[in-house]
C-alpha cells in the first residue's frame, strides 16, 4: 500500500492487522528504520508495532548508514519469513525507491568511497551543493527532477554513479525507467490519494502535532549523542529543519516549522509523481467517503 505522506497509509495498515490476524506489516519508510527517530517519522507506537508484527522499524541507530540495497535484502527476507509461516505480508510506505527496490528487479551500481568523499567535500563548500545540483541537472535531468535540491547524500550518490559508470543515475534498474513489468514476487498494489488541497492541510496539521508532541526534544537528544547521526538521518524532513533551528542556522522555531511544512508538501508532490508512473497501482480516493473507501479496501483483503 503506497501513497503520499499523511494520506493515512499507516492507520489503514494497522487497522488491517487488527482485523486480519494473518497479516504482518512491513514498513517501506526510509526513515522509520532509525531508532530514536519516532515523532518526526510518524512511527507507530511500540504497542502498535507489537500488535501488527511490524517489520523494518528500529533496525539501526541514527549514526549508522543504511543503503537502499541493504533495505532491499532485509525487506525481501522479511516477506519470505512471513509467507513461510503461512502469513500475508502487507508492505506499507511512501518511499518510492524503497518500494520498487523490494518488488521490482532493481539492481544497484557499485561504489567508490574515495570519489564520494571528494564529491562530498565539494558539496560542503560555499554554494557547493547548489553547483552540484546544477551539475546533476545537466548530466541527468531525470534523476535531478526526482531528488530534492537540498538532499546532499542523494545528489552526491547520483554524481558518484555517473562518474563511476559513465551512465545516467536514472538508468539503473528497469523500474526507474519503465514501470509495469512483472514483480519479483506476487503482489497487489494499491494507493491512497487525497485532493492536493486536503493533503496540504493534513500535512500542516501533522507537522504542528509533531512539534506539540516533542519533536524539538527528540532532535535535541539526537544532537547530544556522542556518536552523532548519519548524513542520511540528518537529512530527514523535520529533523534537518529543527536541527538548523537548534544550531542557530534557522532564526526561529516558527520559520523552521514553515520550512518543514513546505518541504513535506514538496515531498508529497514528488511521491505522487513517482507512483503515478506505475500503472500497476489501483488507486483509492480517500478524500470523500473515507470510511466507505477504507471498508472497501479492507474487504478486498478479507476483513468484514
Amino acid at each position: 500500500m503506497v501513497g503520499p505522506t499523511a494520506s493515512g497509509k499507516s492507520e489503514l495498515a494497522l487497522e488491517a492487522a487488527r482485523k486480519l490476524p494473518d497479516i504482518e506489516l512491513v514498513s517501506m519508510d526510509s526513515m522509520q528504520i532509525y531508532r530514536g527517530m519516532d515523532i518526526g517519522t510518524a512511527k507507530p507506537t511500540r504497542a502498535e508495532q507489537a500488535a501488527s508484527h511490524l517489520h523494518l522499524v528500529d533496525v539501526v541507530d541514527p549514526w549508522e548508514t543504511f543503503s537502499v540495497k541493504r533495505f532491499q535484502h532485509a525487506a525481501r527476507a522479511a516477506v519470505h519469513d512471513i509467507e513461510a509461516r503461512g502469513k500475508r505480508a502487507l508492505l506499507v510506505g511512501g518511499t518510492g525507491l524503497y518500494v520498487q527496490s523490494v518488488i521490482d528487479d532493481l539492481r544497484f551500481p557499485g561504489e567508490d568511497l574515495e570519489l564520494r568523499r571528494s564529491l562530498e567535500a565539494e558539496a560542503a563548500e560555499p554554494e557547493g551543493l547548489h553547483a552540484a545540483y546544477e551539475r546533476l541537472q545537466r548530466l541527468d535531468p531525470t534523476a535531478a527532477a526526482r531528488i530534492d535540491s537540498g538532499n546532499t547524500r542523494r545528489i552526491v550518490r547520483a554524481l558518484e554513479v555517473i562518474e563511476l559508470t559513465g551512465k545516467p543515475f536514472s538508468s539503473f534498474g528497469p523500474g526507474l525507467r519503465e514501470l509495469g513489468s512483472a514483480t519479483v514476487f506476487p503482489v497487489q498494489l494499491i494507493g491512497l490519494a487525497f485532493p492536493a488541497s486536503v493533503l496540504n492541510a493534513r500535512i500542516e496539521t501533522r507537522v504542528h502535532e509533531m512539534i506539540d508532541t516533542g519533536l524539538v526534544d527528540e532532535v535535541e537528544g539526537l544532537r547530544s549523542e556522542p556518536r552523532g547521526w548519519s548524513r542520511t538521518a540528518r537529512q530527514a524532513i523535520g529533523y534537518k529543519e529543527v536541527d538548523a533551528f537548534l544550531g542557530g542556522d534557522e532564526p526561529t522555531l516558527e520559520s523552521a516549522i514553515d520550512r518543514v511544512i513546505k518541504r513535506t508538501r514538496s515531498f508529497a508532490r514528488r511521491q505522487r509523481a513517482w507512483f503515478a508512473r506505475d500503472g500497476r497501482i489501483e488507486w483509492f480516493e480517500v478524500g470523500k467517503n473515507s470510511g466507505e473507501t477504507r471498508s472497501r479496501i479492507l474487504a478486498s483483503w478479507g476483513a468484514v
